[in-house]
């Protein structure tokens, strides 16, 4: 198989794409290497002590890399003695340092450090939202500018040997992009091949990629698009993953796992950060938990190439039939098991091998196995495909029918496809078959809508969380399925029932409470973000449906938070700004006053109700 044709064509491939080898210090990324682990510090980087106790506990829980926050000259210097005092403790991790708005700091840090991270939107152009129409001639004189004010850094990597990554972030994009482009996925890769293009027209390839966002959507098509690109202008630079301000808890790891794994399911991917708004250490675990899934050998058994009848650079939802609350525009329902009490509100039929145990507290629909089955309002039957066809026990509005791989036939799908009282379930141990299945539905032009349904064994908690947002995103960020069926062992079916509602959330594809999109911190922040973020959940967690951004700086707060309807971001020490959508409508509150200003904000754009 040639993987240089994936997403060519209508082709997509099942096999990791390979990178070249970029060697950051002497820890390799890229090729057959496997998938490195990284995260943040977020120490006030002149704190040399706390640095460097920070990235020996990230060492310690799994780091191969750990970057720190270089914001100006003073930063970078210091760099120097953080990576003395590693040394002497017997430590040698590369270091990466993060750049934004400096060239000069880069310089510094580049002459240090093993990695510099820069962001095409803010090194050398400025977001200002000033000018918004360039003519070529302009478009062109800012790329050479960019081109004489970044050779000083390549040279320097080269004489170093530093790694470089062009790290693009939706919302950052500078204005000379967004007049072309728009702020979308285009605009992204857009930004981050003008800066390749300098670097290898100096000759240098140490270059590692990035494309993050915090919606997922977004930041999966922006990765496919850069791959396709690079692959059809010869590169192969290694692809660092992550999503941006993916929140705390249990949210922020089934939004990380989500963004992440759909990915890396594709085979994209070299190097993750899971961003959480926590602790550092509390990221390595996660991280580890999702790279652990993908080794070497996870492709082996899928390695083949098939004709896709989805386009993989743009979202478009699978046109089905409505039946009930399923399929056609509705968001995708939720199937869970019964219990002995009442099940969360946010689940739309419940599934009972017996119907003795239904419970008078279960107000969602039931759905019965045929043996079982009957006519009663509030009960449906669930099918294995021979007994469909079999049978004369079916339901006038809704029958379900369960499937696997092995069983779903090209005859079997003529004989269904326009019948709009049926809802398939499809269940398969591998994921990949489970969207070879969605492309014969399309291909066969099935409009059945259809639930995916997975079962876990032998997992932890945390691992069941990441397993199933990384399987479930990787079909439905392609608009491919319309329900989730999840099912593990030895796991509380509570959980199960929130993991699958916050798997829906993270995906934008079902909200059913507030959005919180908060920043990991760095050693940019100004103010306690962690206590922050709880006080505003407490008064703003029952507007359902609010996207509410709580970032640490003004460096990425005001373009990473691109989605949020609100932000909350610092400013200075002990100020903040607060913003509605992308507008900044109050500057250096001070911080004690910040959250009645939230709210007050919030109930004057008629975003407020009070809680229940």
């Amino acid at each position: 198989m040639k993987s240089e044709n994936r997403y060519c064509n209508n082709l997509i491939s099942y096999a990791r794409f390979k990178t070249r080898v970029v060697h950051i210090g002497d820890i390799p990324l890229g090729g057959h290497h496997p998938i490195r682990i990284q995260s943040m510090t977020n120490t006030n980087t002149m704190d040399t002590t706390a640095t460097v106790n920070q990235t020996i506990r990230l060492v310690d829980a799994g780091c191969d890399y750990v970057r720190i926050t270089a914001q100006g000259p003073k930063e970078a210097e210091n760099l120097a003695k953080i990576k003395k005092e590693l040394s002497e403790k017997g430590y040698t991790v590369p270091l990466i340092a993060d750049i934004h708005f400096n060239p000069l700091a880069a310089e510094i840090a580049a002459r240090i450090v093993e990695k510099v991270r820069i962001n095409p939107g803010n090194y050398v152009d400025k977001k200002k939202n000033e000018k918004i129409d360039y003519s070529d001639f302009e478009y062109q004189e800012e790329l050479e500018h960019i081109k004489e004010r970044i050779s000083p850094l390549i040279k320097i990597c080269k004489e170093n040997n530093t790694a470089i990554r062009i790290g693009t972030n939706h919302g950052s994009l500078s204005d000379r992009i967004m007049s072309r482009y728009g702020d979308t996925p285009l605009g992204m890769v857009e930004s981050a091949l003008e800066f390749i293009q300098i670097c290898e027209f100096l000759d240098f390839r140490n270059i590692v990629l990035s494309m993050k966002a915090s919606n997922i959507k977004i930041m999966v098509e922006a990765y496919r698009l850069l791959v396709h690109r690079m692959m059809k202008n010869g590169m192969d630079y290694p692809l660092h993953v992550g999503v941006t301000e993916a929140g705390s808890g249990m949210e922020g790891r089934i939004k990380s796992a989500a963004g992440i794994g759909a990915l890396l399911h594709d085979g994209i991917g070299d190097t993750i950060r899971v961003s959480l708004t926590e602790n550092p250490e509390a990221e390595v675990p996660v991280a580890k938990t999702i790279a652990n899934r993908y080794s070497i050998n996870y492709f082996a058994s899928n390695n083949q190439m098939e004709e896709s009848p989805i386009n993989p650079f743009e979202y478009y939802k699978r046109f089905t039939h409505q039946i009930k609350n399923i399929g056609k525009n509705n968001p995708p329902v939720i199937i869970s098991a019964i219990q002995t009490d009442k099940s969360s509100e946010n689940i739309d039929f419940i599934y009972t091998p017996n119907l003795s145990v239904v419970n008078t507290k279960t107000t969602a629909p039931v759905i019965i196995p045929l043996h079982q089955w009957v006519k009663k309002d509030s009960l449906f039957p669930l099918f294995r495909m021979e007994e469909y066809l079999l049978t004369k026990k079916k339901s006038s509005e809704l029958n379900f029918i369960l499937l696997s791989n092995t069983n779903l036939t090209p005859d079997f799908i003529s004989k269904i496809k326009e019948d709009e009282h049926i809802v398939l379930i499809i269940e398969s141990d591998n994921i990949y078959d489970l969207r070879k299945i969605f492309f014969q539905l399309i291909q066969l032009h099935c409009k059945c809508p259809v639930i995916i349904k997975r079962t876990y064994t032998d997992l932890s908690e945390e691992e069941f969380m990441i397993y199933a947002a990384s399987d479930i995103a990787f079909l439905m960020v392609d608009g491919l399925g319309d329900g989730i069926w999840l099912e593990a062992e030895q796991i509380n079916t509570n959980l199960i029932e929130k993991t699958a509602s916050d798997i829906l959330q993270s995906i934008g594809s079902k909200i059913y409470k507030t959005e919180y999109i908060s920043c990991p911190t760095c050693g940019r922040t100004s103010y306690n973000i962690l206590e922050t973020i709880d006080r505003i959940k407490q008064y703003t967690g029952h507007l359902k449906g609010l996207k509410i951004a709580i970032m640490g700086c003004v460096v990425n707060g005001p373009g990473e938070m691109a989605d949020a309807d609100y932000g909350y971001v610092g400013s200075l020490p002990g100020k903040i700004n607060l913003y509605k959508n992308k507008s900044l409508v109050r500057r250096n509150i001070n911080e004690n006053e910040a959250l009645d200003a939230l709210i007050q904000l919030i109930k004057d754009n008629g975003d407020w109700i009070d809680e229940a």
